[in-house]
C-alpha cells in the first residue's frame, strides 16, 4: 500500500540524467572557451612576435645598408635563426637579402655571374649558398695556413646538408634545372650556373666515394640531361676529374644495373645517357681504351633496350622519334630540341677518334708490301682489243706495286680475345645501325670515312677459323651459339658498310684509283658472297631464316647485287665470274616446275648463276606458257583470234597508232595480221604469216626511234637511245611512248629482236632498278654523256673553294634557242654550290638529267611496255642482258649455226655451187662487220639471235631467182630445174642480191663466178638494199 508508481521512478531518472548531462555540457563549452582563447592568444602573440621580428630583420637590412651596424657572422646568424623560425612566402625578398648577407659575410669566390631575368638570379643565388655550404673549401674560418682543427666537423656538416638534400630529392630538382635550362636549341643557362649545378650534383657522389646509390641517381637524373657533357665539356675541368667515365663504365658494366638504369630512363633518356657517354669517351680517349670491353659491352646493352622498342612501321602503339624512327616506348617531346645536339653526340661513336681506339687490333694489322716485278714488255695491240684486259692489267700493276691481294688464309682461332673484342665492336656497331634507325646512313658513312679500315677487317676475316673464308661462316649459320652469332655480326657490319662505300664511290676511284678495294680484291670477295648467298639458298637456310639470319642475308645479297650491278655497268670480273658450274639448270628447272622453294628464291635473288642462254630460254617458257593460257596459240581444237589491220605505206605510223593504241593488252600480245596499201590505194600481194607483221613492226620502230622525229635523242658518244626531253612538241607524246612502249614489249615478246641500241641508264628504269635503296644516279651518268660526267667528278675532287666557280643549284638548258633556267630544288637558282653541298649538286644534277626531265616520258614508255612485258619476267636479267634481249646477241655470227638452219628455194641446195661460194666469202673475205652487215641486210637486225639461229623466226632462207623482184612471181617447175641443175636464161651479172626481211629471205641470182657474188653481195648490204616484199 506504501509502493511508488512505476511512471513517477522514471520520470525521476530522467530528471537526474538530464541535469548531469547539462553540467556535463556546461563544463565543456567552458574548457572550449578557453581553449579558443589560448590559441586566439597564441597567434595574437605569433603574429606580434612575426610584426616584431620583420621590423628587427628589416631594421637590420636597413641599418646595414646605410652603413650604421657593421655585419658580423653572429649577428647574421641571430637574423637568420629569427627569419627561418617566421619564414613565409611572403618573406622570399627577405630570404634573399638574407642569403646575400651570409655570402658577403663567407667572402665568396667565384660567384655565378646572374643572367638578367629576375628568375634566373634567385637561381643563381640559391645554387651558389647551395655551392657554398656543401663544401668548406670557400669558408673564411678554415682558409689560412696549416689544416684547421675545425675542417673535419664542419666537413661533416656539410656532408649532412648533402644527405639531407638528398632525402628531399635534390637530384630530381637539378634535373628538372638543367632539362628545362638544357633541352632547347639555344641554352638558357649561364656557364657559371651550368658549373654551379653539376659541382652540387657531383658533391654528394664524391663524398659517398662513388656508392652504387648515388652513382645510380648521378645517372640517372645527371646524365640522362640532353647533351649535359657537350655543355660542359668547355665550361669545367671536373668532367675529367675523378675519373667519372671509369667509374660509369664499371657500374654499367653490371648487367642489372645496367638494366635497372634502362628501365627507369626509358628510349628517350637512355637515348640522352648514352649520348653522354660517348662524348666522355670521346674526351678520356686512355680511359676508353683501357675499359673497351666494358665500354662497348655497356653501349651494346644499352642500344638493345631501345632496340626492343623499335617498330618499323607506324601504329597506335608507336610514336616518332627524331632518332630512333618509329617507338612503342612514350616520347617525351620536350626533348626534341636537343636531339641535334644528342645526335652531334652520338657521332663521335663513328668518328675517326673513338674509331681508330676501338678497332686498334684491326687498324694496327700491316698490310705486308710486296716487291713489284716490272711486267715484260709487251707486243703493240690492236685496237679492237677489249678495253677489260688493259684494265685488269693495270689495276694488277698498280695494286701489285702497293701491297699484297688479301685473299682467305685462316689460321686465327675464333675464340681468341683479338677475335672476341673486334666481334663485340662489330655487333655494337651493328646493333647501333639496327636502332638508331634515322641516322643509319651518317653512322655508315663514318665508319667507311677511313680508307683502311674495310681492306684491313676483311683481311682480319680472311684469317679466322683454320683455312679461313666461307667454311667457317657456312658453320655458324647452322650453329645458334653466342660466338656464331657475334661472328656472323662481323660479316654483316662488313657487308653492310662496303656496300655503302662502293655505292658513294664513283668509276674513277673504284676502278683507276681504287679507293680501300683493289679490283682483285673486290673479284675475290664477290666470289666469297656469291657462294655465300647461293649455299643460304640452295642448302634451304634462307627458306626458314627469320630475324638475325635474315637480316644477314639481306646483308650479303644487297652487298653482292651492288657489286654485281658495278660488274654490269663496268666490267672488272673475268668471264664466267658470276656462274655456279656446280648448279645444273636442267635440274633447276625441274624444281621450278615442281614449285620448289629453293628453286623460285634462286631466281628470285641470285638469276645470274645460271649462264644466260639457260635464262633466255627460260623466258621464252614463261612467254609460251601465257600464250596458251591465254588462247594465243594454235590447237587442234581451237584457233587463236586474229586482229587484222590495215596499214598504208606512206601513213605507217599513223595508221598503226590509230588501229593498235586502244586494242587491250592481250589482243596485242595475240596474231595481228597486217595488210599493207601501196601509194596508190590499191591492197599489196603477199600473205602475211608473221613475216608482215615482222616487217610492220620493224618499220615502225625504226620511225620511232629515229631522232628526227625527237621522240628519241641520242647520247653523246656511242649514240644510244633515250626519251628527248623536249618530246613535248608533239601533240600526243606520251600517248605515242606508250605505244612505243607496247611495240617494244611485242617484240621481245615475240621473240623478234630490233636493232635499237638503249642508253643504259634508260633500261634501268625501264627495269625499275631506280628505286632501289644502293642506286646511284652518279653511277649511270656516263651513259647519258661522259663529258658531263667527268665535268661533275671534277667538282667532287675540286681541292678549293667551289663557290669561286659561280654555281648555283641550277641547271641552264638552250631548248629551241632559249635559254631555260631548271632549278634543282625549290629556290635553287639562289643557292650557291658550296664546299659543303656539292656532293649534293652533284646528284641532283645527274637526278634532273636522267630522271626529272624525262620523268613522264618514261613513265609512259614502262607503262606500254609492262603491259605487254610483266617486270617479273625481267628480273632475271641484268641491264646489259635485257638489252642483248632486245637487239640480240653482241657476240660474233656463228656461220655454222646460220648454215645448218638455212632453207633453200629455187633449187638452190646445200651442195649447189653459188651456196658454197656464199658460205666461203662469208667466212674468208668478209670481216666482222660485213658479216654483222650482211645480216642486217637478209634480218634487219645486225646481231643473232640470243638463243642461235634455230630460234630465228621466219628461218633464214635463201632463194634462187632468175629476173628482177617486179617481174618476180614464184617458184615453177622450170625455174627450180634451171637452179637446180644451174641452168642460165642469160647471166644475170647486173643485177644484185636482194632481200625480204620480214621472212629473211636472201635472193641470190644464180651468178656464174666466186668474184660476181663476192663483188655484188659487198656492194648490196654496204647499199642497204633490201627491205622489199616478194
Amino acid at each position: 500500500m506504501f509502493s511508488v508508481p512505476q511512471s513517477s521512478k522514471s520520470e525521476f531518472l530522467d530528471k537526474a540524467r538530464q541535469a548531469r548531462e547539462e553540467r556535463k555540457g556546461h563544463k565543456e563549452r567552458e574548457k572550449a572557451a578557453t581553449q579558443i582563447q589560448a590559441l586566439v592568444r597564441r597567434f595574437l602573440c605569433r603574429c606580434r612576435l612575426q610584426k616584431q621580428i620583420r621590423k628587427e630583420v628589416d631594421d637590420y637590412y636597413q641599418a646595414s645598408e646605410a652603413g650604421t651596424t657593421k655585419r658580423n657572422a653572429l649577428s647574421i646568424f641571430k637574423i637568420a635563426r629569427k627569419l627561418l623560425f617566421i619564414y613565409r612566402l611572403e618573406d622570399k625578398m627577405r630570404f634573399e637579402k638574407l642569403c646575400r648577407a651570409i655570402l658577403a659575410s663567407m667572402e665568396v669566390e667565384n660567384e655565378p655571374k646572374p643572367d638578367i631575368l629576375q628568375d634566373n638570379k634567385l637561381v643563381t643565388l640559391y645554387l651558389t649558398m647551395l655551392v657554398t655550404f656543401t663544401d668548406t673549401s670557400t669558408w673564411r674560418i678554415v682558409r689560412g695556413k696549416g689544416e684547421s682543427p675545425l675542417r673535419p666537423a664542419l666537413t661533416r656538416i656539410c656532408e649532412n646538408i648533402m644527405g639531407h638534400l638528398n632525402q628531399k630529392g635534390f637530384y630530381s630538382i637539378l634535373q628538372i634545372l638543367l632539362t628545362n635550362g638544357l633541352a632547347r636549341s639555344k641554352p638558357s643557362l649561364s656557364k657559371g650556373t651550368l658549373t654551379a649545378i653539376f659541382s652540387l650534383s657531383l658533391r654528394p657522389v664524391i663524398a659517398a666515394h662513388f656508392s652504387d646509390n648515388l652513382l645510380r641517381s648521378f645517372l640517372l637524373h645527371i646524365m640522362s640531361v640532353p647533351a649535359v657533357v657537350s655543355h660542359l665539356s668547355v665550361l669545367t675541368p671536373e668532367v675529367k676529374t675523378h675519373d667519372l667515365l671509369r667509374k660509369f663504365i664499371l657500374f654499367l658494366s653490371r648487367e642489372e644495373q645496367c638494366l635497372d638504369i634502362c628501365v627507369c630512363l626509358e628510349g628517350s633518356h637512355t637515348l640522352c645517357l648514352l649520348g653522354n657517354l660517348i662524348h666522355l669517351g670521346y674526351l678520356s680517349e686512355k680511359v676508353l681504351e683501357e675499359e673497351a670491353n666494358h665500354f662497348v659491352k655497356d653501349l651494346t646493352d644499352m642500344l638493345s633496350y631501345c632496340q626492343r622498342y623499335v617498330s618499323q612501321k607506324k601504329s597506335n602503339l608507336t610514336h616518332w622519334h627524331p632518332v630512333l624512327g618509329w617507338f612503342s616506348q612514350t616520347v617525351d617531346y620536350g626533348l626534341n630540341e636537343s636531339m641535334p645536339l644528342v645526335t652531334k653526340q652520338l657521332q663521335h661513336l663513328w668518328g675517326v677518334s673513338v674509331i681508330r681506339t676501338l678497332f686498334s687490333d684491326v687498324l694496327s694489322k700491316k698490310l705486308e708490301s710486296q716487291e713489284s716485278t716490272p711486267p715484260p714488255p709487251q707486243p703493240s695491240t690492236s685496237q679492237n682489243n677489249l678495253p677489260v684486259k688493259n684494265l685488269f692489267k693495270r689495276a694488277f700493276q698498280k695494286s701489285a706495286s702497293v701491297r699484297n691481294i688479301l685473299k682467305p688464309v685462316g689460321g686465327k682461332r675464333v675464340d681468341s680475345a683479338e677475335v672476341q673484342k673486334v666481334c663485340s665492336i662489330c655487333v655494337l656497331y651493328q646493333t647501333a645501325l639496327s636502332t638508331l634507325t634515322q641516322i643509319r646512313l651518317q653512322i655508315l658513312t663514318g665508319l667507311t670515312h677511313l680508307d683502311d679500315l674495310l681492306p684491313k677487317l676483311w683481311a682480319f676475316i680472311c684469317e679466322l677459323g683454320p683455312q679461313g673464308g666461307l667454311k667457317l661462316f657456312m658453320e655458324c649459320l647452322n650453329n645458334d651459339t653466342e660466338e656464331s652469332k657475334q661472328l656472323l655480326a662481323m660479316l654483316m657490319l662488313f657487308c653492310d658498310c662496303s656496300r655503302h662505300l662502293i655505292t658513294i664511290l664513283d668509276d674513277i676511284e673504284v676502278y683507276e684509283e681504287q679507293t680501300s678495294f683493289k679490283i682483285e680484291e673486290l673479284i675475290t670477295i664477290s666470289s666469297f658472297l656469291n657462294t655465300f648467298v647461293y649455299k643460304m639458298i640452295w642448302d634451304g637456310i634462307l627458306e626458314n631464316a627469320k630475324g638475325e639470319k635474315l637480316e644477314l642475308f639481306h646483308s650479303v645479297h644487297g652487298w653482292l647485287m651492288v657489286l654485281y650491278e658495278r660488274d654490269c655497268r663496268r666490267r672488272f670480273s673475268p668471264d664466267d665470274h658470276w656462274l655456279r658450274k656446280d648448279l645444273k639448270p636442267s635440274l633447276l628447272f625441274q624444281e621450278l616446275e615442281k614449285g620448289k622453294k629453293r628453286a623460285q628464291l634462286l631466281l628470285q635473288y641470285i638469276p645470274h648463276v645460271i649462264p644466260h642462254k639457260n635464262r633466255v630460254l627460260l623466258f621464252r617458257n614463261i612467254v609460251t606458257k601465257e600464250k596458251e593460257s591465254l588462247g594465243l596459240v594454235e590447237t587442234s581444237s581451237a584457233s587463236p583470234h586474229v586482229t587484222h589491220i590495215t596499214i598504208r605505206r606512206s601513213r605507217m605510223l599513223e595508221d598503226g597508232y590509230d588501229q593498235l593504241r586502244r586494242l587491250p593488252a592481250n589482243s596485242i600480245k595475240g596474231v595481228i595480221r597486217v595488210k599493207f596499201v601501196n601509194d596508190l590505194g590499191v591492197d599489196e600481194a603477199g600473205i602475211d604469216q608473221d613475216g608482215v607483221f615482222k616487217e610492220f613492226l620493224e618499220e615502225i620502230i625504226k620511225k620511232v626511234f629515229n631522232p628526227a622525229l625527237n621522240l628519241f635523242k641520242t647520247t653523246s658518244g656511242n649514240e644510244r637511245l633515250y626519251p628527248s626531253p623536249t618530246s613535248y612538241i608533239h601533240e600526243n607524246h606520251l600517248q605515242l611512248f606508250e605505244f612505243v612502249g607496247k611495240m617494244l614489249g611485242k617484240a621481245v615478246y615475240e621473240g623478234i629482236v630490233v636493232d635499237v641500241p638503249f642508253a643504259s641508264f634508260f633500261l634501268s628504269q625501264v627495269l625499275g632498278h631506280h628505286h632501289s635503296t644502293f642506286y646511284s644516279s652518279i653511277d649511270e651518268l656516263p651513259s647519258l654523256d661522259s663529258e658531263f660526267y667527268k665535268n661533275l667528278t671534277s667538282i667532287k675532287r675540286y681541292d678549293g673553294d667551289v663557290g669561286d666557280l659561280g654555281l648555283t643549284l641550277s641547271y641552264d638548258e638552250d631548248v629551241m634557242g632559249q635559254l631555260v633556267c631548271h632549278e634543282l630544288i625549290p629556290g635553287g637558282k639562289t643557292m650557291p654550290v658550296t664546299n659543303e653541298n656539292k656532293i649534293s649538286y652533284i646528284h641532283l644534277m645527274a637526278h634532273f638529267r636522267m630522271h626529272t626531265q624525262i620523268k613522264e616520258q618514261t613513265a609512259a614508255f614502262i607503262r606500254g611496255f609492262r603491259s605487254i612485258i610483266n617486270p617479273e619476267w625481267l628480273h632475271m636479267f641484268s641491264t646489259p642482258e635485257v638489252q642483248r634481249l632486245i637487239s640480240g646477241d653482241n657476240a660474233e655470227i656463228d656461220l655454222d649455226d646460220l648454215k645448218k638452219h638455212t632453207v633453200y628455194y629455187g633449187g638452190f641446195h646445200s651442195s649447189h655451187r653459188v651456196i658454197i661460194w656464199l658460205w666461203d666469202i662469208l667466212s674468208s673475205d668478209f670481216n666482222a662487220e660485213e658479216r654483222a652487215m650482211f645480216l642486217k641486210f637478209v634480218t634487219s637486225c645486225s646481231r643473232p639471235p640470243l638463243l642461235g639461229f634455230a630460234y630465228l623466226k621466219p628461218p633464214f632462207s635463201i632463194r634462187c631467182v632468175e629476173v628482177s623482184d617486179d617481174q618476180d612471181t614464184g617458184d615453177t617447175l622450170g625455174s627450180v630445174l634451171r637452179g637446180f641443175f644451174t641452168i642460165r636464161k642469160k647471166e644475170p651479172g647486173g643485177r644484185l642480191p636482194t632481200s625480204s626481211t620480214c621472212f629473211n629471205l636472201l635472193k641470190l641470182p644464180n651468178y656464174s663466178k666466186k668474184s660476181i657474188l663476192r663483188d655484188k653481195l659487198r656492194y648490196a648490204i654496204s647499199m642497204n638494199t633490201g627491205f622489199e616484199l616478194s
